[in-house]
């Protein structure tokens, strides 16, 4: 297996690198806020959710040196929680929105985890990191806005070593059960009046219509085990409102 890159020792904000391209724009007017808005807009069950997400790598109790790549990173929420529990942890934020990472860069700086994480512009499609370069992937709310879903995977697939676990959390529109309609109206109605009051911005009306196409638990498991992954487990969150894909590389060894 070839080794990831050894992390910056650089401050957080200076190890962000500008890639050729990138589909970050969208966001970039919302960062200051996006963390505020998602608070409200999950109720408050958003951070409780990474935690399982972070937990279902089972890396937390290695200890030999691990390396961590969280995509869709954003404002470092997730990164952070890494490399706050897995201590032996090293973790790359990618992200293609450069105000996030701006925002992201910031907290990085004022936590103790500085020195263990290092944030860089860049798209899930593609990663420019060595094949089995990681332990461990996630990538939280994210995964919606990956135009090329299946190669995102892939690649997913590709940088994490045999016997790594890839982690995906994300939001999505219960279809079934007593609270679907409350649920629904939650998405259509609550999620961009809330965005939009607190940001300003028009972005959560996309939010809350990526959500509503967002596959079914059944279609996007079928889509993940297309993309050179098998998925191990399926957590339905809070009645369905987020799912926690856990998976592994398909490949039977490192090339």
């Amino acid at each position: 297996m070839t080794p990831a890159p050894e992390l910056s020792d650089q401050p957080a904000h200076a190890s962000i690198n500008r890639p050729e391209g990138g589909t970050g724009a969208m966001f970039d007017g919302i960062a200051a806020r996006y963390d505020l808005v998602n608070r409200i807009i999950s109720l408050g069950l958003d951070q409780s959710w990474r935690v399982r997400t972070v937990d279902s790598l089972g890396l937390k109790d290695r200890r030999e040196p691990s390396r961590v790549l969280d995509l869709a990173t954003g404002t470092a929420d997730l990164a952070l929680l890494l490399a706050e529990r897995i201590p032996s942890a090293k973790i790359v934020g990618v992200d293609p929105s450069a105000n996030m990472l701006a925002v992201g860069a910031k907290k990085v700086a004022a936590s103790t985890a500085h020195d263990r994480i290092q944030l860089e512009l860049g798209s899930a499609e593609a990663l420019p990191f060595p094949t089995g370069s990681f332990d461990g992937t996630t990538i939280a709310f994210g995964i919606r806005n990956v135009a090329d879903r299946e190669k995102g995977l892939r690649e997913m697939a590709r940088v994490t070593r045999v016997g790594g676990k890839i982690a995906v959390l994300e939001l999505s529109e219960p279809r079934n059960g007593l609270l679907g309609p409350l649920a629904r109206f939650h998405v259509h109605t609550l999620v961009p009046w809330v965005g939009a009051l607190l940001s300003g911005a028009k972005e959560y009306r996309y939010l809350q219509k990526s959500i509503e196409a967002f596959p079914s638990e059944e279609e996007f498991r079928t889509v993940m085990e297309n993309s050179d992954l098998v998925v191990e487990q399926v957590v339905p969150l809070f009645f369905g409102v987020a799912h926690l894909y856990v998976a592994r590389p398909a490949r039977p060894h490192d090339v």
